[in-house]
């Protein structure tokens, strides 16, 4: 425990010292919310309403700490200090665990930030914030995972594609954030239910509107995502150890 807490604070102030990503974690979710707040204040239609878009941006942008995540381990595997961590008496479990535990933080704040933004845009401050953001939780763990997988597979150069250009793409169109996927229907409306993201998204509007009943439906999607994906990334990082 004490191993994978040292190398979770290696990872921590490898973190800090990426500023751009950080910055552009937080800040971009919080132009969005601004832009798209601005644009529903000048149409009739309630298209854009605070209540279902601050949920749904906060998940969005967690797929940026995906990117974050493909980019810290991507790296490492590319230098000669990933040499030295299979040689460690760190287990895969706790090399992953090491990753992820300072990515947690970055989530929560990039979470709240969000919703602090929504707050001053009308979002009426109420103990279903609260409840929201350990909702999310899960979803931040997904996120990560995914990330954290990718970068086990792949360099960061295809990091940057597939996290950066691809996931967000999915996350974004296949979420429900932005329209209701059922104005598509068809495949498109299957292929989001079937993805964790749209029910991240609900469970999370559920926690906000205090709809308690409709929150487990959709979270166990993102906590059964979540645990297949942090496994997964486990045994592929035993795989590429062994493979040394």
């Amino acid at each position: 425990m004490n191993r994978m807490l040292f190398f979770a604070a290696r990872n921590g102030k490898e973190m800090v010292r990426d500023k751009l990503n950080l910055f552009f974690g937080i800040g971009f979710p919080i132009i969005l919310l601004v832009l798209l707040s601005a644009i529903q204040a000048n149409i009739p239609a309630q298209i854009f309403a605070i209540e279902d878009l601050a949920p749904g941006v906060a998940v969005f942008g967690l797929s940026f700490i995906s990117l974050f995540a493909g980019f810290l381990i991507a790296k490492d595997r590319s230098s000669a200090f990933v040499l030295r961590l299979y040689t460690s008496p760190l287990t895969a479990g706790g090399f992953i665990g090491g990753y992820t535990l300072p990515l947690l933080p970055m989530a929560l704040v990039q979470i709240a930030v969000c919703f602090l933004c929504a707050f001053l845009l009308g979002l009426p401050v109420t103990a279903g914030v609260l409840l929201t953001l350990a909702v999310l939780l899960p979803a931040a763990v997904l996120f990560i995972a995914l990330g954290l997988l990718c970068g086990t597979l792949l360099t960061d150069k295809q990091v940057g594609g597939v996290c950066g250009a691809l996931l967000t793409n999915l996350c974004a169109w296949l979420s429900g954030t932005w329209f209701d996927v059922s104005l598509v229907g068809g495949w498109f409306e299957a292929a989001a239910n079937a993805l964790p993201f749209i029910h991240a998204v609900k469970a999370g509007r559920a926690a906000l509107r205090g709809n308690y009943g409709e929150i487990m439906p959709h979270l166990w999607w993102v906590i059964g995502y979540a645990a297949v994906l942090l496994v997964l990334a486990v045994w592929v990082f035993t795989r590429k150890r062994k493979q040394k």
